[in-house]
């Protein structure tokens, strides 16, 4: 008997993973192995377990799924990670497959799809949603790096827009410096630098910027 797809589920909303886990349990060459509730325990699990396919929110607390996602492909890029998001704007997709995602699917469109989608990534293809144009896509990556300039999100480096998300989620910078086990004052000096890089006098301009660029959920 072949060997199934092993799944990890990332997503803040339970009775979703649980709707999730119910359907792909129930293929006979998919299997759910574990549930995450934010970006930063996704990023544990899939160093602890290394599953074969995770399937990442991206509006999730304390780390969003996109840096989840790149902190994973780094230090793991064996895993498969397809996002599974209502947020399908043009930014959001090219910022997902920056990260590395291999599948982007929509949530209205998740069950079939979704099971699609990761029998594609497990198989070293790309999946994205229908309601994805794939063409505009590929054009947008292709003029994103030849023409245009860099967005502003895209001039902060990963440490400063972790810690980004984590001021915008309303969090002290004592409580960032426990969470990222670095210095308050470390903590500080990000803060300070991210001002500058950006143009922003005080920390709800940051949390106006970071809500504006899909750093911190809204569902």
């Amino acid at each position: 008997m072949a060997e199934k797809i092993r799944i990890l589920l990332a997503d803040d909303h339970q009775i979703l993973r649980e709707g999730l886990k119910f359907i792909l349990d129930a293929q006979k060459d998919i299997i759910v192995t574990g549930e995450v509730a934010d970006g930063r325990q996704a990023v544990r699990e899939a160093r602890r377990i290394k599953p074969d396919v995770l399937i990442m929110d991206i509006a999730m607390p304390e780390l969003n799924g996109i840096e989840a996602t790149r902190q994973i492909i780094e230090e793991c890029p064996s895993v498969k990670v397809i996002i599974l998001s209502m947020h399908y704007s043009t930014e959001h997709i090219y910022q997902a497959l920056l990260a590395g995602a291999r599948g982007f699917v929509i949530k209205d469109s998740a069950g079939k799809e979704l099971i699609q989608a990761i029998r594609a990534v497990y198989g070293g293809h790309r999946f994205l949603s229908e309601k994805v144009d794939e063409v505009l896509v590929e054009d947008y990556l292709l003029r994103r790096h030849e023409i245009q300039p860099k967005t502003p999100l895209e001039n902060l480096s990963p440490r400063e827009r972790e810690i980004l998300q984590l001021v915008a989620e309303g969090k002290t910078s004592a409580a960032i410096a426990d969470i990222l086990f670095i210095s308050q004052k470390t903590v500080e000096t990000y803060r300070s630098r991210m001002m500058q890089k950006l143009d922003l006098k005080d920390t709800a301009a940051l949390v106006k910027f970071a809500i504006t660029h899909g750093l911190t959920g809204l569902d």
